[in-house]
This record gives structure tokens, sequence and C-alpha cells, in this order.
């Protein structure tokens, strides 16, 4: 039995002894991850969620009731403008042309021949050989068909555009929707349904508001075309850039904000009628900002703080004054200067004179405001 008690004398001596070690050597150090504070050029933004919505818009209706005959396009394709679209049958309106023409040409010859009729009854009652009663009858005569002939060539050019309606054309140019009519149907004219509807989306505009305390600085810096910066989402990093291109000339009362619109060139498509969007609108590109990853500033009691790390392997608590986020940063106005080391993780655990050790070093945020 004496035997077997010496392991384990031996072991709670070993972790006697292991305890008196650690108490000698102080508090362990605290595991943190570390980033530098940088001087960049830090772009001046303001965010909005907004919605895509196209330049144009066209109802394509029917301007004469007929069979449709053809249809030249599928849905969701790009048309022209002037392109053909729909074709109604044109045999009713060209046979009522016809009709028209001939009674044009009817009216002519009898209009032609009522005013040499009426010329020569204006000679003859110079001589005495006819009544004034006369000759005003004929001169009326004439001056009716001339009136009917102005009506006839009227309806001529009714019935030339009712055929030219016949065939409907892409008011603007675009993208169709969907088909609503098919070969066969029998279209009425101004129904309320379209047949079509084309979006204007090359370019295409993003409609979005922003806070009115931002209006001053808006129309400051407008002139230098401001851009525009959208994605589908607060986490994606592939932004489209456009331009602001329209600032409304009044706040809205009920919600304090001003309505605004970007445009983007959108030739990849990658924007979508009513899609909605992150925008960031860039004013200026402040040239030399102090900026810290957002995540290694803390607030507290006395304000916002963060910890450095001091060169003999210590962190304090250092006030700070954040000027503005921009992205995945925080722009610091005081308390830190470029190439400070900061804790971006692992602070909870600290208070200021701890001993920290660097376990890693944050990686630097993709984005930075307008950077891509």
């Amino acid at each position: 039995m004496k035997l077997s008690l010496m392991p384990i004398a031996a072991l709670v001596v070993s972790t006697l002894v292991g305890c008196a070690r650690k108490g000698a050597g102080g508090a362990a150090r605290v595991p943190v991850t570390v980033a530098h504070a940088e001087q960049r050029a830090v772009p001046f933004e303001i965010p909005a969620t907004g919605t895509a919505e196209p330049v144009q818009t066209a109802s394509v209706q029917a301007q004469v009731s007929g069979l449709l005959t053809h249809v030249t396009f599928h849905e969701g394709d790009d048309v022209a403008a002037g392109q053909v679209l729909f074709e109604i049958d044109p045999r009713p309106f060209q046979a009522a042309l016809e009709q028209a023409r001939a009674m044009l040409a009817r009216d002519q010859a009898q209009h032609q021949a009522a005013e040499l009729d009426a010329q020569r009854y204006g000679e003859l009652v110079k001589r005495d050989y006819v009544t004034k009663s006369d000759y005003d009858a004929r001169r009326a005569a004439a001056d009716a068909l001339g009136a009917t002939l102005r009506a006839d060539s009227a309806a001529v050019a009714s019935a030339a555009l009712n055929l030219e309606w016949a065939t409907i054309r892409a008011p603007i140019a675009g993208r169709t929707g969907r088909l609503l009519v098919r070969e066969g149907n029998l279209v009425r004219a101004n129904n309320p349904d379209p047949l079509v509807i084309i979006n204007q989306i090359h370019p295409i505009l993003v409609r979005f508001a922003v806070p009115e305390q931002h209006l001053a600085g808006i129309q400051r810096y407008r002139r230098n075309r401001l851009p525009v910066l959208v994605s589908p989402s607060k986490t994606d990093t592939l932004f489209t850039e456009g331009v602001l291109s329209f600032v409304d000339n009044s706040v809205d009362t009920a919600t304090g904000t001003v309505l605004l619109k970007g445009e983007f060139p959108n030739r990849d498509n990658a924007l979508w009628p009513g899609e909605f969007l992150t925008v960031r609108l860039q004013l200026y590109v402040e040239d030399s900002a102090v900026v810290v990853p957002s995540q290694a500033v803390m607030t507290g009691q006395q304000g916002t703080y963060l910890f450095v790390v001091n060169h003999d392997g210590t962190a304090r608590s250092q006030a700070v004054t954040v000027e503005r986020s921009a992205g995945a940063y925080a722009v610091i106005a005081q308390g830190v200067r470029a190439g400070d080391e900061v804790v971006t993780d692992g602070q909870v655990r600290l208070v200021s004179g701890a001993a920290v050790e660097v376990k890693g070093v944050a990686e630097a945020a993709r984005e930075l405001g307008g950077d891509k």
C-alpha cells in the first residue's frame, strides 16, 4: 500500500509546484487580434435604400380594331424604336382607303366642272346674258363641291392613317414584357389592356430618398456629377456605378426626406425594374482621413473608446472621437494616429494596462466607401 501511494504524492507535489510557478509569473496575457490605424482617402457617402425603375415605359395599344395576324417578336426581346411588333389584318382598311380615294376622284371631277360653269356664268353676267342670281347659284354649287372635296381629302387621310395603324410599331426602344395577346385574337381600338409593355432599361434609373439634412451638401457638391453606387444587398461587395441625375424640387413633409434619382448605363442588365437596392451617394473624398476597423471602437459610459497596444505589450484604453463610418471602417477625428496598433478582437476581456498576446492581424476590409 505504501508503494501505491507514492505516485499520488508525487502528482500533488507537481501540481503545487506548477501553481507556484504560475503565481510567480503574474497574470496570463490576454489573446487579441490587432490592426493598424491607417491614413487614407475616404469618400463621404450617404446610405439609402432605392428601387430601380425604367427611364421610360410604353403600354402598346391598338388604335384600330381588327384581327391580329402577326406577332413579330418574342416575349422579353429587346426592340428598337419603330420596330414592327404586331400586324392587324389590313384588308378592311385598304378597302376603306380605296373607297375614300374613289370618292375624292369623283368629287374632284364634279368640282372642276362646277368651277368652270361658275366661271362661264361670271363672264355672261358681265354682259347681262344671265341674271345675277343664276351666277350666284353656280358659284355656290362650285363652292359646296369644294367643301366636299376637302372633306373627301380628310377621309382619305383618315383611311390612310387607319391602314398605317394596322401595323403596330414600338414607340420606344426597350425590353418587352409578357405578351398579352396572341395571333388570331380580335383586338379593339383603345382597349385599356395593353398588347405588351415596353420598359427602357438602357439606361435605367434608381430612385431613393435621403434625410433633408443632407440637402445642403448635395446642392453644394452636385456640380461635380456625384457618383451613386448600388448593390442588391448590404453584404454584396460588387457595386454598379452611376451618377446623380435628379433632385426633387421639394422635401416630403410627411417623411422629412428628399427624392433623388441616379442614372446607370446598365449595359450588363445588372439592374432590373422594381428591384430593391442598397444605395450609396458619394459627395466628396477626404484625402487624409485616419481610419480603424469599425469593430475596434467600443462605447462606454464616458463615450467611444478603443484599446491601443503599447510597445511593452500592454494595452491602454484610449478615448476617441468618431467622425463617421465608412464601410467597414470608422473615421477617427481625435484619439489615435496613423500606425497605432489597435485591438479589434478580444477587447471585452481587457482593462487598461493588461498584458496582451497578439494572436493575429485583422484582414483589411475589402470595401472602403467607393473602393472596388
